[in-house]
């Protein structure tokens, strides 16, 4: 670590109408650091390197680069300065090349230039071993894939700050050790890193300083080595971790009821392998394996979310056909998608509209509900899962990731369902939101209704879940429940087949 500082934000404040989103807030990089910025969503993390990027302009404060005042006032002003983002949502072009996704915006000549580019991009994706070719069109690669692309834009553009806005979040185990690699190597060269991450471990493995915010103010910048990750979640959220100790593991008595709610067989899709499966009424139940295992085709398939293509299925005993989600809603059915982008919000309608939709497809569009309705049902679960939001017609596109969770969420909650399927709810959000769904999951649970939890953290797997499916290569490999629900039997499942 260089020790020379290389970033300084100093009294950085930004206020949106009814939210001071950042407080007289500081922040330093130094050359050759790894720096976590860490806090729950809310907290001011993205607003932060928004005003870094020159996405948003700050109402009071400064910034300096290498100890000279900048003025970033936009995204072309930041790549000017050195500084290059990836966010956590991927905001390139699926129709694109991943060679045009890479440079372009930068040269003009592209275009006429293509094999050259082509070449260059085949180099650099050789390099951080990408397993893509520069022809392949984006939309066609895995969500992984298409993130190594985006760092990959931003390693090539010689960066003296690189920001990774929740990088790892679609990547396996192999791919973030390649990350955390190439990390390394950049940090050797004096880069300074800007590291947002919600996985705790990673950022004990790779970072030399952590900076955490709550509530849109400095809370204190720390050395790694000396702040216990107890002590990092108990700074992020205000209180201590008590209540995360209260979730225990799952008790390996408790009885599920013996009626079963959903039953399929040889179940099938374009995506999915054929399966069987079951769950039963108020059971807590996962989907477990690698990125690439068919956990979440499989869920799909039970929500009619790709098309089925063979299978029996039945509900509460009895034959049913589930071929569309429209189907799997009106059987008492709910699906939180892993890509809350893509397949969840819709970020340009409010948070209202959002809280609405999935009641009001099933009411159908000839029966539409009151605006009195609606409002009241969205301030309803705004105050039950303390969603952060300045009123219920903010978009929902300007919320954190957390509270876009919670939006949806609510969604389907006001559907009253019998069986929720969970598919990474947690995944880019923080410690204290992971805690609330955990509770709710549980509390669902304890209602009556099934539950299906898919996460990428086997621990907050083995937390909430008493019985997990374990998938490889698309195929159930394994099924544990009781004693067996331990990350060491997981692992050797997902490694080896049957345990």
């Amino acid at each position: 670590m260089d020790g020379k500082e290389l970033l300084t934000m100093r009294h950085i404040k930004k206020q949106f109408p009814g939210v001071l989103a950042l407080n007289d807030v500081d922040f330093t990089l130094r050359k050759g650091e790894i720096h976590a910025l860490m806090g729950e969503n809310g907290a001011g993390k993205s607003t932060l390197i928004k005003i870094l990027t020159g996405v948003y302009q700050m109402d009071e404060g400064e910034v300096r680069i290498e100890g000279e005042k900048v003025s970033i006032h936009s995204p072309q002003a930041a790549q000017n300065s050195g500084i290059s983002t990836v966010y956590q949502e991927i905001t390139l072009c699926p129709n694109l090349t991943v060679a045009e996704n890479m440079f372009i915006g930068r040269d003009n000549s592209l275009f006429s230039n293509r094999k050259k580019y082509e070449k260059r991009a085949d180099e650099l994706l050789k390099q951080l071993e990408i397993p893509a070719k520069s022809t392949q069109q984006l939309g066609r690669c895995s969500l992984a894939i298409q993130q190594m692309v985006a760092i990959a834009r931003a390693v090539d553009m010689k960066c003296k700050v690189l920001i990774l806005d929740e990088p790892t979040s679609s990547l396996d185990d192999k791919e973030v050790n390649m990350l955390f690699k190439l990390m390394r190597n950049l940090k050797s060269e004096g880069v300074g890193i800007i590291f947002v991450t919600h996985f705790l471990e990673q950022v004990y493995e790779v970072s030399d300083r952590i900076t955490v915010l709550r509530n849109g103010e400095l809370v204190g910048e720390y050395l790694t080595e000396e702040l216990p990750q107890v002590e990092l979640v108990s700074k992020m959220i205000g209180k201590a971790l008590d209540e995360l100790n209260s979730l225990g593991d799952p008790d390996e008595t408790k009885k599920v009821s013996d009626e079963v709610f959903y039953e399929a067989e040889g179940l099938s899709s374009e995506n999915a392998l054929p399966f069987d499966f079951k769950i039963h009424k108020g059971e807590v139940n996962g989907f477990t394996g690698l990125l690439g295992s068919g956990r979440s085709e499989s869920v799909r398939a039970i929500f009619g979310a790709d098309k089925v293509t063979g299978g029996k299925i039945k509900i509460k005993g009895a034959q049913v056909k589930i071929t569309k989600p429209i189907d799997a809603m009106k059987h008492g059915i709910g699906y939180l998608a892993e890509d809350r982008k893509r397949d969840g919000i819709i970020a340009e309608l409010s948070v209202r509209e959002n809280i609405i939709l999935a009641l009001q497809v099933m009411n159908g569009f000839f029966k539409p509900i009151s605006r009195s309705e609606s409002e009241a049902f969205a301030d309803e679960y705004i105050k039950v899962l303390q969603i952060k939001t300045a009123n219920r017609e903010t978009p929902v596109g300007s919320l954190s990731g957390g509270n876009q969770q919670k939006v949806i969420l609510a969604r389907w909650l006001l559907t009253h369902p019998d069986y929720l399927i969970l598919d990474e709810p947690t995944r880019g959000i923080d410690v204290g939101t992971k805690l609330e769904i955990q509770k709710l999951v549980l509390k669902l649970a304890e209602e009556g209704v099934s539950v299906t939890f898919i996460s990428s953290e086997i621990e907050e797997m083995l937390r909430t879940c008493s019985r997990l499916i374990v998938m490889r290569d698309r195929h159930i490999v394994g099924e544990l429940k009781g004693k067996e629900l331990n990350q060491v039997q997981v692992m050797k499942t997902i490694a080896g087949g049957e345990a």
